[in-house]
């Protein structure tokens, strides 16, 4: 029942066609499986034509870069707020039309006014509902250092989403304290998996009991078993821990069509699009107007937990390799 109301409503929402069309160069960051039906509906809806350029989100943020206000690009949309910033910084963006953002909560959003979530993630703990009981679930992040969790944890240290978290928690509680955590994960028998999909079977097949990831990898294991044994939850209110990362999407300034990729960009936050990212790909709307997926924590509930980070600041990649390297982690 749910999966018909959310269809129908991407059904029908989808904003009105412009009244011009004119081609556009998309760069993105995210994958193509993901991103290709909405980008599909919007040239149906538009006229317009979206070519696109596939890649990942920091080596194409590289590119652009690199090509400068010679780069074929009219659009980019990263996988995450740390290359949206790297390219903002470096002066790349042009100024978004305030109307576009100035409604969104700030954890949407970017200080600079030249990129704009499409769509957000937040990082939960997995965990087996069979061997954790309640009172074992932890209120922070931090506490995952101690003794009663010692080789019960998985994490991926090389996965993307977790170095841009790594970051974030640099931010807020600096480097020191960030060292120490790292360490204390480390000498705590953390086991290493490769992505966050993995730690969600690891958690089901019984090797670790908790799991470090982003919420929308659990809710696609119980789309095709809805007994799928692991459940997940955030930490207490505010916690690094429940950062919410974001989909980013920008106008490049060279682009000689900056009018139809504000309008994309437009698309992106319409209803119906917003209603696609959290039905169909289990991400958190960046805005309300939709029907909220039963699977995912309500709009205003994401916004308690959520930890309150500049996501410009979240470009600090390179600082966070560093430290992950230090540790003997990578």
């Amino acid at each position: 029942m749910h999966k018909t109301l959310l269809a129908t409503a991407a059904a029908t929402l989808f904003a009105a066609p412009l009244a011009s069309a004119a081609d556009l160069t998309l760069y993105s960051g995210r994958g193509e499986s993901m991103v290709e039906p909405i980008i599909a509906q919007f040239e149906k809806e538009t006229g317009i034509s979206v070519n696109v350029r596939y890649g990942d989100t920091a080596q194409l943020a590289v590119l652009i870069q690199e090509e400068g206000d010679r780069s074929p690009a009219d659009l980019y949309w990263g996988q995450d707020a740390g290359a949206m910033g790297a390219i903002s910084q470096a002066g790349l963006l042009a100024e978004l039309p305030e109307d576009i953002y100035q409604d969104l909560p700030t954890i949407y959003t970017s200080e600079t006014g030249n990129w704009v979530a499409s769509s957000g993630r937040a990082r939960v703990i997995a965990y087996s509902p069979e061997r954790v009981e309640e009172d074992e679930l932890p209120e922070s992040i931090f506490d995952l250092t101690d003794e009663q969790y010692e080789g019960r944890v998985g994490w991926a240290p090389t996965n993307g989403s977790f170095q841009s978290f790594i970051t974030a928690m640099r931010l807020e509680h600096g480097d020191e304290e960030t060292r120490e955590w790292l360490e204390g994960m480390r000498d705590n028998g953390a086991v290493t998996f490769r992505n966050n999909g993995t730690q969600v079977e690891g958690i089901a097949g019984g090797e670790v009991d908790f799991g470090l990831v982003n919420n929308y990898y659990l809710p696609r294991f119980k789309a095709t078993d809805s007994e799928y044994p692991v459940e997940q939850a955030f930490f207490a209110d505010g916690d690094i821990g429940n950062l919410v990362n974001v989909a980013g999407i920008a106008v490049l300034e060279s682009s000689e069509n900056q009018e139809a990729a504000v309008e994309f960009i437009r698309f992106l936050l319409s209803p119906a699009a917003q209603q696609y990212f959290t039905g169909s790909v289990y991400e958190y709307p960046v805005t309300r107007n939709v029907i909220q997926n039963p699977i995912l924590e309500d709009f205003d509930r994401l916004l308690e937990v959520s930890p309150q980070i500049d996501l410009d600041d979240l470009q600090d990649l390179e600082g966070t390799l560093n430290l992950l390297r230090d540790v003997n982690l990578l």
